[in-house]
């Protein structure tokens, strides 16, 4: 997608129009929610990423990874990141974000 096609689907977006999404996209940004969600209880409860590899069984490169957005772990692995953040895995179906079964206030919710 070069600059200007951006802009524009950009200033629609502002603007209220549709627009449309590619698959990769939508991926791209569930994949960045999970790791802001790691992220956030990671830093609520205190823990660097080393802490939380220790915990986990995992390298402190994967929890950077995960976080970073730029991977999203196996449901085994995602359950034992949770269980290390003291936290539920929880997946939003809707796709609205809105109704459904309410999460846990310390779930690691991943939006798909």
């Amino acid at each position: 997608m070069n600059h200007a096609r951006w802009r524009t689907r950009r200033t629609r977006r502002l603007l209220g129009g549709a627009v449309e999404e590619s698959p990769a996209y939508t991926e791209a940004g569930h994949a960045f929610a999970l790791g802001r969600a790691v992220y956030d209880r990671r830093t609520e409860l205190g823990f660097s990423q080393p802490e939380l590899a220790r915990r986990a069984g995992m390298t402190q490169q994967r929890i950077s990874t995960i976080e970073g957005g730029d991977s999203v772990p196996a449901l085994p692995l995602l359950t034992r990141l949770a269980k290390a953040l003291d936290a539920s895995p929880a997946a939003e179906l809707n796709g609205d974000g809105r109704g459904g079964v309410p999460t846990p206030a310390n779930a690691v919710t991943a939006p798909w």
